[in-house]
């Protein structure tokens, strides 16, 4: 991940085959049932579940998925049973990454981010090894055609938005990781549809890379991603616009 728009054409490359997009389904079900369990099945009154519904209907999750998650959450599964680990390291040419977790065996998935790093070339941190390069944020893409910059540009920020970036296909609002809900809901309120909404992390400082270097980082965020316990990678590279 390198950026804003970087960050939505990483997320994008998981539903590239329906057998990425059942991964993709099950990971955010996990994330969906653990918020559920900590914080009850209402989404007004639970915001991390209320994030984690908005990031399942950004990746066209069906309803009945989503319901039987939070169904799980607050029946008390098994599957609640479960931790949120952020692991760092080094990847290709020394670029940094987040590699983010829910477990019920932390022991097995540490030595699996370890396994899998090794295997690129790369290398596990210790804590704050990179994450002090990052900033945990809110991201919101919109459809220019949803509605006129000026009206978004208005609710957004009114709703505390940092930023509205409209250089892409889409608009692109970022917010600090305390407002994305308040902005997700302005929007909601305004009818206004979200392609995409969800929290991670976004480098300060992205690390330009060539395109075989490019090719190395995605094949590493792509073996992270087969990994169950795995919810999201993230990192500082910047890929060419061709990549």
């Amino acid at each position: 991940m390198s950026g804003h728009s970087k960050w939505a054409n990483n997320k994008h490359k998981k539903m590239k085959n329906d057998a990425a997009k059942q991964s993709l389904w099950g990971k955010i079900a996990k994330e969906i049932t653990v918020a559920a369990k900590m914080g009850g099945g209402d989404p007004d009154a639970n915001p991390r579940l209320r994030a984690a519904m908005l990031k399942a209907r950004s990746n066209s999750m069906p309803n009945r998925n989503i319901e039987s998650a939070i169904a799980t959450g607050v029946g008390n599964s098994d599957t609640t049973n479960m931790e949120s680990m952020v692991y760092e390291g080094r990847g290709p040419a020394g670029t940094a990454f987040i590699v983010t977790a829910l477990t019920d065996n932390k022991t097995r998935t540490v030595a699996a981010v370890r396994n899998i790093f090794s295997k690129a070339g790369g290398s596990l941190g210790e804590t704050n090894s990179v994450a002090w390069d990052f900033k945990l944020s809110g991201l919101i893409a919109v459809e220019k055609s949803a509605v006129e910059e000026e009206k978004l540009m208005d609710i957004a920020l009114e709703a505390g938005a940092d930023d509205i970036d409209s250089e892409g296909e889409n608009y692109e609002i970022t917010t600090t990781f305390e407002n994305f809900d308040s902005v997700s809901r302005a929007l909601d309120a305004a009818k206004i549809p979200m392609l995409s909404a969800e929290t991670g992390y976004v480098p300060s400082n992205p690390n330009a890379v060539d395109a075989a270097t490019a090719q190395k980082i995605q094949n590493l965020v792509d073996k992270f991603e087969e990994n169950d316990d795995v919810q999201d990678v993230y990192h500082n590279a910047e890929f060419p616009e061709d990549f």
